[in-house]
C-alpha cells in the first residue's frame, strides 16, 4: 500500500517486487507519476482516495492527508472488531484525518519534528518553511495537541514514526507525547519510537 511517490517511500519498490512477488497498491494518480528503471511490477493494483476495499479478509480504507505529494493518503485497517490506522507525511491534522482515526485500536503518526530542532538546524530556510507548512510534516507539538484535545483515548498503543534524523530526537518525541497522553488520564497507553534503522517488535491487536 502506497502512500504518495516521494521517494523515501517508493525507491525500494521494483526491487521489492521483483524478489517477493507482492503486488502493489497506489491511487491512479500516485501510479501515474511513478517510475520505473525497468518495467512497472505485474499485478499494480489501483484504489481510490476516499473508497475502501478489501484484500483477503482485510478490510482498507484510505483518507486524503494534507501533504505536498500528488494524492497524499493515510490508511486504517480492520481485520474484524480491530481497527489500525497509519498516517505519516502530512502537514496538518484536518477534521477528515481526525475522524478516520477515531476508533483506532493502535496508532500509527507521524511525529517528524522538534519545531525548535527545526529553526536551529542544517536545512535551508526554503526546506525548513515546507517542513512547517500545512502540506509539510507534522511536529511533535502537533502530535501532543492531537493526542491531548481530539483524540479518543481508545488506542493503547501508539507508535510515532517518519522521525527526522536531523530535526528530531526519539527521546523527545516520546516525552512529548507520553505527557499528552498522561494529560488526558490514559497513562496505560503504551508510546512507541519507530527507527529508521531498525524494525519495531511485532504487536498483536
Amino acid at each position: 500500500m502506497i502512500s504518495h511517490e516521494h521517494s523515501d517511500h517508493v525507491q525500494g519498490l521494483e526491487v521489492l517486487a521483483r524478489r517477493t512477488g507482492v503486488r502493489i497498491y497506489a491511487t491512479g494518480p500516485t501510479r501515474s507519476v511513478l517510475t520505473w528503471k525497468k518495467s512497472e511490477p505485474e499485478g499494480f493494483g489501483t484504489f481510490e482516495a476516499g473508497r475502501g476495499f478489501a484484500l483477503g479478509g482485510i478490510e482498507i480504507e484510505s483518507f486524503t492527508v494534507s501533504h505536498d505529494a500528488i494524492d497524499p493518503v493515510g490508511f486504517c485497517i480492520r481485520n474484524g472488531q480491530r481497527k489500525l490506522s497509519i498516517v505519516t507525511d502530512l502537514g496538518y491534522m484536518t477534521d477528515s484525518v481526525r475522524y478516520h482515526l477515531a476508533g483506532s485500536h493502535m496508532l500509527v503518526l507521524e511525529s517528524n519534528h522538534d519545531l525548535e530542532m527545526l529553526k536551529a538546524g542544517p536545512y535551508p530556510w526554503e526546506l525548513k518553511q515546507r517542513v512547517m507548512s500545512r502540506d509539510g510534516h507534522l511536529s511533535n507539538t502537533a502530535v501532543a495537541e492531537y493526542l491531548s484535545s481530539d483524540w479518543d483515548r481508545q488506542a493503547r498503543r501508539i507508535v510515532l514514526a517518519h522521525l527526522s534524523t536531523n530535526n528530531n530526537h526519539p527521546a523527545i518525541a516520546e516525552m512529548d507525547a507520553l505527557d499528552a497522553v498522561a494529560s488526558v488520564g490514559a497513562g496505560a497507553t503504551e508510546i512507541f519510537v519507530a527507527s529508521q534503522k531498525e524494525p519495531t517488535a511485532v504487536f498483536d491487536l
